[in-house]
């Protein structure tokens, strides 16, 4: 079975109802292991909150469909390595992104994306 975290970029793109978002729709739907990391519901709740539309709908939607995925302080400590190393390479790269990239790796799950920041990751499925 194919599993996969959907990040806040998917989420986002699959509330909004745009062409990506129906990608993230399909594997929604099929017989995929979903989750999320808490995190993304975060910066999901944010961004649905300043854009003045309904905070309950988007994170009803994210606990339904996906197993959330807490971050520990195991998980913590090997993202903030993740993040150190990564940055070398890529600037901007974020500490949110570092912790789904390695808590996809510790899954052995797929980051479901349309983030720029994740081009070059052999975990990354993009919906763009």
């Amino acid at each position: 079975m194919n599993k996969y975290i959907i990040d806040s970029y998917a989420w986002i793109e699959y509330l909004d109802g745009s062409d990506s978002g129906l990608k993230v729709r399909d594997i929604l739907l099929g017989d995929a292991e979903l989750f999320t990391v808490s995190i993304s519901v975060a910066e999901v709740v944010s961004r649905t909150k300043r854009r003045r539309k309904d905070v309950d709908i988007a994170y009803n939607t994210i606990v339904r469909n996906s197993k959330i995925v807490d971050v520990t302080e195991e998980l913590g400590r090997e993202a903030g390595i993740q993040h150190a190393e990564i940055r070398a390479k890529i600037k901007d790269f974020g500490l949110a992104d570092a912790i789904i990239l390695t808590t996809a790796r510790k899954l052995g799950a797929k980051v479901l994306t349309g983030d720029p920041h994740f081009k070059g990751f052999k975990e990354v499925v993009f919906i763009k």
